[in-house]
């Protein structure tokens, strides 16, 4: 494998700058482990170019929020677009990506000419070839060791795990390698990698196949986590994931690949540290990412027909949280609802209820509830497998109790 990847180094010629030409519209990507310098260029779900994070006077809990931009912010509106379903999307940005750095490569099980399990990187190995776009074996405490290590020689890998829950047999190597090199090397190395795959409770994929593994990485020191939920953030985050220097894992879920949606022509790429605002409202915040961003929009419809006014935000974000976007939508209707297909004991919604109490709880006029999965295997049969994870009226039943 060693000779695979010296193969890769001489053919895409690296280079240790990490600059590239204005001219093409790069944008640089954000550096937590390093001094906060430059500014990040983004475009937000609205279409408005912005710095990232501009704006955000408030001194905040600097383990726990996105950094600032330098740049004030510029404003561009997308006047065409094309539609693409997600997985189409996330391909469209990986291969953006491919064709504009030619130290980005693809590993994993079957992502080659069969081009993965759900098709992310179909077309992509005719396209680049077999050392940019390399199918491995079943081993993924292998392919993610050597991933890290490319990583490590100046290479940018996408590493890709047929399955999210299999990952769990390379969590050495994503933990003790990828979280932690760059801290044990004394800065000596960057590990610019990015591990995706699909995730979360699917239909009737059974308990092995159904693992939402936020929670076991969000205590890894070091480590970018992000969840996308529509066509437009997941090309915008796989894009600026690329780009970061730091390690960033991806959670795609297993349902969502089919939904579809317009997208910009224009190149553009989201924030990895900022929040979406979904619904703007005022009587309760519900704060969600993912699939569950669907169960709560459709729980906010019949809300809305009761006279609730409920503000719901896309987290994105699962390390580290946007507690500006999180803090200002707290501090206007002092009360929260989380929404999450994680688990509850350790999950996304324990931290991010611990990070809220924190920060903003002389803004609360009442307890943060979180709504997530039962402490349970996910059954294979589907009535009980439904009963397991948050369902909309669920979600109408908890917002009409914090807002009596």
């Amino acid at each position: 494998m060693a000779s695979i990847f010296q193969g890769i180094g001489a053919a895409t010629a690296i280079s240790s700058s990490t600059s590239f030409d204005s001219k093409k519209l790069i944008f640089s990507a954000p550096r937590f482990h390093l001094e906060k310098k430059g500014s990040f260029l983004v475009v937000r779900s609205d279409g408005k170019m912005s710095n990232g994070i501009s704006g955000r006077a408030e001194k905040l809990v600097t383990n726990a929020v996105a950094a600032k931009a330098d740049a004030p912010a510029a404003s561009t509106t997308s006047k065409s677009g094309h539609e693409l379903l997600l997985f189409e999307a996330l391909r469209e940005g990986l291969e953006e990506e491919m064709d504009r750095d030619p130290r980005v490569c693809v590993m994993g099980e079957d992502v080659g000419h069969y081009g993965g399990s759900y098709k992310v990187t179909k077309g992509l190995a005719p396209k680049f070839g077999d050392l940019r776009v390399l199918d491995t074996p079943i081993a993924e405490n292998s392919f993610t060791g050597m991933g890290i290590g490319a990583a490590m020689t100046g290479l940018r890998p996408v590493i890709e795990g047929m399955n999210m829950g299999f990952l769990l047999l390379a969590f050495n190597q994503i933990s003790n390698n990828c979280g932690m090199l760059h801290y044990t090397s004394g800065g000596q190395f960057t590990i610019p990698v990015v591990i995706r795959g699909p995730g979360g409770v699917g239909r009737q994929l059974g308990a092995e196949h159904s693992q939402r593994l936020e929670s076991y990485f969000q205590s890894i020191p070091g480590i970018q986590m992000v969840a996308c939920s529509t066509p437009y953030n997941a090309k915008g985050l796989m894009k600026a994931a690329i780009r970061s220097e730091n390690p960033v894992i991806l959670f795609e879920h297993v349902l969502l690949y089919n939904l579809k949606e317009k997208i910009p022509d224009e190149e553009y790429i989201c924030n990895l540290e900022e929040a979406e605002m979904v619904r703007p409202g005022e009587h309760v915040t519900i704060l969600t990412y993912s699939r569950m961003r669907y169960h709560v929009m459709q729980a906010a419809k019949t809300l809305v027909n009761k006279g609730y006014d409920p503000e719901v935000i896309d987290i994105r974000s699962l390390k580290p949280f946007d507690l500006h976007t999180i803090g200002n939508s707290v501090k206007k209707t002092h009360r929260v609802l989380i929404v999450e297909e994680c688990m509850r004991t350790g999950g996304i919604g324990a931290s991010l209820t611990a990070a809220i109490n924190e920060n903003f709880q002389d803004y609360l006029d009442a307890p943060i509830v979180c709504l997530s999965s039962q402490d349970v295997p996910t059954p294979y049969a589907g009535t009980l497998e439904e009963y397991t994870i948050v369902q909309p009226a669920q979600i109408v039943t908890a917002v009409e109790q914090l807002c009596q």
